[in-house]
């Protein structure tokens, strides 16, 4: 009899899915979403919009208007182009699966997003993860040695980066895109609304260097649009791998109609850099916990304990993410997303009942 062992690969095998608890009853602190809905009278608005859409039509490949509003409201310079994507994750997989040629190396400093290993095992290309510093920042000297020995062929930088919420030194950026002439650095920039700073503008200064986004973060986690800018030269290549209807009809009319009211959203990311400031000064008043800068819309602490933590808060209904085991640098640390004022309250009433 064949099984699943005797066909898939053992890579494969060996993996375990990216895991997703099931969040229901709980204060959702865990993934990094915006916690605010739309307001009632805009929602109402989009649902009239989105009743009109042709649900038996396959979507356009690449609707064209879409991709020229989004362009004009994220600032993508002329010379570059768009490519859209079922959120990020079905970018990152494009890109890996149009560079893995056998014998591929893809490189990112580590700790950093676990999509990009993920990613580069289902394309069955190699990945080196260089360590970061003691406290977060880029070893510049250890990614120019890294890309020096293994010529990878993508180099991911997430910016501000996750888990640690780092915003990587743009001199470093310079020097590690300066060294990768033979790589492809993609800065993933998932978290733009929260940093204040991006490579948007300068995208199309450098022949190897792209820029990743997501509509996630910015509220709209539910209806997965990524994209990425750069030059045609590059996007048009990967658009080659991406599926043929890869971003469904509901998804780009719900962007389409929210691009013109990015002021709501923009209001909603202006609060929640508040709240992350507020709520990041609370949790460095606890005793025993270590907050790390964080330029995104959550916070990386170190703890004295962070099984009992993530437990106690799991006790009280608040789900948070344990950090501690995936890589030594993050020993005891467990991220909080930063959510609306109310919960971040019930985040840090159940943390002084484990934090004492």
């Amino acid at each position: 009899m064949t099984t699943p062992q005797d066909i898939i690969r053992r890579e494969v095998l060996a993996m375990t899915g990216y895991p997703v608890p099931d969040a229901t009853g709980f204060v959702k602190l865990d993934a990094m979403e915006n916690p605010f809905p739309l307001p009632p009278e805009l929602a109402a608005r989009l649902g009239e919009r989105l009743a009109g859409v042709a649900l038996n039509r396959y979507p356009a490949p690449r609707p064209e208007a879409l991709i020229a509003k989004l362009r004009h409201a994220m600032g993508v310079p002329p010379g570059c182009d768009l490519l859209l994507g079922n959120g990020s994750d079905e970018i990152i997989n494009m890109i890996t699966v149009a560079c893995a040629k056998p014998g591929a190396t893809v490189l990112a400093p580590v700790p950093t997003f676990v999509i990009y290993q993920m990613a580069a095992k289902f394309a069955q290309a190699g990945f080196v993860g260089v360590p970061l510093a003691a406290d977060f920042t880029l070893d510049v000297d250890a990614m120019l040695a890294a890309i020096a020995e293994h010529r990878p062929a993508v180099i991911w930088l997430a910016y501000p980066n996750n888990p640690t919420g780092t915003l990587f030194d743009d001199g470093a950026i310079e020097r590690i895109v300066a060294a990768a002439s033979h790589s492809l650095v993609v800065i993933d920039e998932a978290y733009q609304p929260f940093a204040g700073q991006s490579w948007m503008a300068r995208v199309d200064d450098f022949d190897n260097v792209v820029v990743m986004r997501t509509m996630s973060k910015l509220g709209l986690a539910g209806i997965r649009l990524g994209y990425l800018a750069g030059r045609p030269a590059w996007l048009n290549e990967f658009d080659k791998v991406r599926p043929p209807y890869n971003v469904n009809v509901l998804t780009q009319a719900a962007a389409d109609f929210l691009l013109d009211h990015l002021d709501v959203l923009d209001a909603q990311a202006a609060l929640l850099r508040e709240e992350r400031e507020r709520l990041a000064a609370a949790v460095a008043q606890l005793p025993g916990a270590q907050v790390f800068a964080s330029a995104g819309n959550f916070l990386l602490v170190r703890v004295p304990d962070a099984s009992a933590v993530f437990e106690t808060l799991l006790s009280a209904r608040v789900l948070i993410k344990n950090v501690s085991k995936m890589h030594p640098l993050l020993a005891n640390c467990v991220r909080l997303t930063v959510g609306a004022p109310d919960e971040n309250g019930q985040l840090l009433a159940a943390l002084r009942l484990v934090l004492h």
